[in-house]
């Protein structure tokens, strides 16, 4: 899920191999390492990961007891993920404070358009489907597109097919290709979009286990421009973690995970069964 750089100034990522299955003791080195090199770290993992990948990273930021790692599992398909991710390493290039830069994972995740085209939606547990189309996908040689985000959305092809909703922005398109034979993402979707580019890559390992098939074409909508990414996140107004101190956008450090205090004056919450 590393993607190629953007650019010039998209910064490496460092990907964290195999970590729920190496020894607990070269994990922790391996992160401590990186912080000591970076400063801070902002992980960003796939909810179609092991259970045990989460677990075994909120191991690690509980035994180096610091607050200088962010972990991020935004619910955006695989290839919509990594997008995210390169979209950050384009940032962590420019003046941004560590807390700005690992909120600005949220904020980016509104501009992402994600999803797949499908050979089968039966297996498909993560974007809402109903039973009619649960039941059409086992017609031989069906297809469906699927939106995933912003708003889940899905479309039988076929003659008269209704389109998938698109970016109301300009956008450039990234196609990961799996198993499924169809030129209809980089044909006729790019087209509906106006996407102002496009790639092809391999789907991302995980893609088959997110999507429930492996017979797909993945694709992602994205703001590709350095200057774009880096205004909309300057444009949002910052405050600063009253637990740990750090600059943050939004209402929880990614970083600590505290929340703002209610305000001194505020409504008071009433202890459970005590309501008037």
């Amino acid at each position: 899920m590393a993607l190629p750089p953007q650019d010039e100034r998209t910064l490496p990522a460092v990907v964290l191999r195999d970590l729920d299955r190496r020894p607990l003791d070269q994990a922790l080195a391996a992160v401590q390492a990186l912080i000591d090199q970076y400063g801070h770290l902002v992980v960003v993992c796939s909810k179609a990961a092991p259970a045990g990948v989460e677990q075994r990273l909120r191991t690690i930021r509980s035994l180096l007891e610091s607050d200088r790692i962010a972990l991020f599992r935004p619910d955006l398909p695989p290839l919509g993920l990594a997008v995210l991710a390169r979209q950050l390493r384009q940032l962590a290039s420019c003046d941004l404070s560590p807390g700005v830069l690992a909120s600005a994972g949220r904020l980016l995740t509104h501009y992402i358009h994600a999803g797949a085209l499908l050979g089968s939606v039966a297996r498909l547990d993560r974007v809402p489907v109903g039973l009619k189309s649960h039941a059409k996908s086992w017609v031989p040689g069906s297809q469906f597109a699927v939106l995933a985000h912003p708003e889940p959305h899905l479309v039988k092809l076929g003659p008269g097919a209704a389109a998938l909703p698109g970016p109301e922005f300009g956008t450039r398109m990234l196609v990961g290709k799996g198993q499924l034979q169809s030129d209809w993402v980089t044909a006729t979707l790019a087209k509906q979009w106006n996407a102002q580019g496009l790639r092809e890559i391999p789907a991302p390992a995980e893609s088959a286990t997110w999507w429930g098939t492996n017979k797909l074409v993945e694709f992602a909508a994205y703001l590709p421009d350095l200057s774009v990414l880096y205004q909309l996140v300057t444009s949002v107004r910052q405050g600063v973690c009253h637990w740990c101190g750090i600059d943050v956008i939004g209402d929880r450090c990614v970083f600590c995970s505290a929340t703002p205090p209610p305000p001194p004056d505020g409504p008071r919450q009433l202890p459970a069964g005590r309501g008037s």
